[in-house]
């Protein structure tokens, strides 16, 4: 069980902190909330105790005999603020320290993530970007916050991520048990799902894959600082953090990796991309009839154009969904896979019918990464997100130093 400091800052995204510490709680965790003077005002301190368990306060002048301006801070294995107001970023940035949870951060030694919210207009003022900046070379991560509906009527860049991916996001955090942002920097692609291919406006060709393991690729790589794009046909919902292009087609896919990848250090393929579509679309549904025959064509081959394309010290990822035969195990196709694509690591895994321990639509995964320099890193049954890590793991130590 993981000593959480919940920081609530004085915005009307507070509300949505009520289910973050619901989810935080709901998970074994034992959560102290710290909200500022404003952030009670939207929310008001019976409810935090109520879900905590705990009594709240925002003065760092209630029960002084415990010094909870040092200990609660010192005390912590993680501190999440959510939301970040603009006023509570600079604070933070220049080490003020007027209440109770500027006073925690400055003596918590322990992993810091911030996530922003706040009006456009706000959140890409030069000193916010200034005081974000700051806190990132710091070694805080500072979550992106998501795109959509903001007060009032307004839209745009500044909306916190929901809760429940904001709550993910800080399992991932608690789980590498560091404090380390290593892809601090670092701009990255990750694709994921499974493509539709239509044959008219009902019917498509598909398959199964979830877009699970690509979207925890994704939450994995922003936990460790790095700036991540998500191209996705999937359903789930967006990773926090995350900016996520939405596709339904392989060549909708192609498009959009190539697109994002020309400036990206690292590219990870794990969506399923239909290696076919129709030769013709039909524009009204195709009658039943006893048989029908459809013609298909090859889609293009996205990691091998990755490969052609690649600038020097990008490093590319490919995933294989393999079966075995009488002749050939997932592995012996898989190496077969890695020569041909020319990729750097191939995550090679084995699949089957549903309900199959890993693969498609599972929450956890079993792999075999094999290295274009004759490494083979072996990943027993574990999380999908645990398998994020590793590959990332892998990435990092193939990544050029940073100048």
């Amino acid at each position: 069980m993981a000593k959480v400091v919940l920081g609530v800052a004085g915005g009307i995204a507070a509300y949505k902190a009520v289910e973050l510490l619901r989810q935080f709680t709901e998970t074994g965790h034992d959560v102290t909330v710290v909200p500022t003077a404003s952030a009670l005002e939207f929310v008001g301190a019976p409810t935090w105790a109520a879900l905590s368990g705990k009594p709240v306060s925002a003065s760092t002048w209630d029960q002084v005999h415990q010094v909870p301006h040092v200990r609660i801070g010192q005390e912590a294995d993680l501190v999440v603020v959510a939301p970040a107001t603009a006023n509570l970023l600079a604070k933070a940035a220049h080490g003020l320290a007027d209440d109770l949870l500027t006073n925690t951060l400055l003596t918590a030694r322990c992993p810091v993530v911030m996530a922003p919210a706040m009006h456009t207009e706000m959140w890409e003022h030069a000193a916010t970007q200034a005081n974000v900046a700051t806190l990132r070379s710091r070694g805080v991560l500072v979550v992106e916050p998501a795109v959509g509906r903001l007060t009032g009527a307004d839209s745009g860049k500044g909306r916190l991520p929901e809760p429940e991916e904001l709550a993910h996001l800080v399992r991932q955090v608690l789980a590498r048990g560091s404090a380390e942002l290593d892809l601090t920097g670092r701009r990255v692609v990750v694709s994921s799902g499974g493509t539709r291919e239509h044959l008219d406006p009902v019917r498509y060709l598909g398959n199964r894959s979830s877009g699970r393991q690509g979207h925890a690729l994704a939450r994995a790589a922003v936990a460790r600082g790095a700036e991540v794009v998500l191209v996705s046909s999937s359903g789930l919902p967006d990773p926090a953090g995350v900016k996520v292009v939405r596709v339904t087609s392989a060549l909708e896919l192609h498009d959009a990796v190539l697109a994002e990848s020309a400036d990206a250090d690292a590219v990870v393929m794990a969506a399923a991309v239909a290696d076919y579509r129709p030769a013709e679309r039909l524009a009204a549904k195709r009658k039943k009839t006893e048989t029908m025959t459809v013609e298909l064509i090859q889609n293009p081959d996205v990691l091998q154009e990755l490969v052609a394309a690649r600038r020097p010290g990008q490093v590319l990822v490919g995933f294989a969904a393999e079966t075995g035969d009488e002749t050939r195990s997932p592995i012996d196709y898989g190496r077969d896979k890695l020569a041909r694509k020319g990729c750097d690591l191939l995550v090679v895994n084995e699949v089957g019918e549903a309900g199959h321990p890993t693969g498609f639509e599972g929450t956890h995964n079993a792999a075999t990464v094999l290295g274009a320099d004759g490494s083979v890193t072996d990943v027993p049954l574990v999380s999908k997100d645990a398998l994020a890590d590793i590959v990332w793991d892998l990435v990092e130590q193939r990544l050029p130093a940073r100048p």
